[in-house]
């Protein structure tokens, strides 16, 4: 099972509220994101808003924006904001059970391939039942 990037690469644009002591949000958030596992690119377009790329296998927008949310920034809930956030929180989550990644499992490519490995025929399999394996 192929991906492609353009399937797997996720771009997207994170608002910040405007009033909030630290006027570039966009910044602060750019800075705690650079080393993150998944995310490939991190822009400050404005002091409030912040453009993002990053692996929808690794991580998700919603994981993103909570761990914003705990650092202290303001993300905004304008009703525009908040029906986009909901369509990209499914879309994103039903690509990834559709690529076998369950919710919250990083490595989960991983296990799409080894269950694929289980399910080849080939001549590594032990016939017997699990109790004889692990009496002999």
């Amino acid at each position: 099972m192929h991906i492609s990037d353009a399937d797997r690469i996720k771009s997207r644009e994170i608002p910040f509220q405007e009033i909030h002591p630290d006027p570039h949000q966009a910044a602060t958030a750019a800075r705690f994101l650079k080393d993150v596992d998944g995310i490939l690119d991190t822009e400050p377009v404005a002091p409030i808003l912040l453009r993002v790329r990053y692996d929808v296998l690794v991580t998700r927008l919603q994981e993103i924006e909570e761990a914003l949310t705990e650092l202290g920034l303001h993300i905004d809930n304008r009703l525009i904001f908040r029906v986009k956030r909901a369509l990209y929180y499914y879309t994103e989550d039903t690509f990834r059970a559709n690529c076998g990644c369950p919710n919250g499992e990083s490595n989960c490519t991983k296990k799409v391939f080894a269950k694929r490995y289980e399910l080849i025929e080939h001549g590594c399999r032990d016939d017997r039942p699990e109790h004889w394996r692990r009496y002999l």
